[in-house]
């Protein structure tokens, strides 16, 4: 006696490991993405800043800083607000 093809029974998908392949690795993208957003939400990056010059008794330094550090604090707060500051 003979068997054809269509005589067995088909196995269900979760049996197939090729089927693991393709559904495990987005489900451990997905997994990986909550995870970063967790941590990114429970232990934010520290905010810094540069205003105040480092040596507080020499005010020309902290003028020269705050010179040097301008095209970056208008970029950043252009970047921040999308606004851009009024030419005098």
């Amino acid at each position: 006696m003979t068997t054809s093809i269509t005589d067995k029974k088909a196995k269900p998908w979760w049996r197939f490991g090729y089927m693991w392949l393709v559904l495990g690795g987005p489900a451990l993208v997905v997994l990986a993405s909550f995870i970063t957003l967790w941590l990114a939400i429970r232990w934010p990056d520290p905010q810094v800043n540069m205003g105040a010059p480092r040596n507080a008794q020499d005010p020309r330094e902290g003028k020269a800083q705050a010179q040097a550090l301008a095209p970056a604090v208008k970029a950043r707060n252009h970047a921040a607000t999308g606004v851009l500051e009024a030419r005098p």
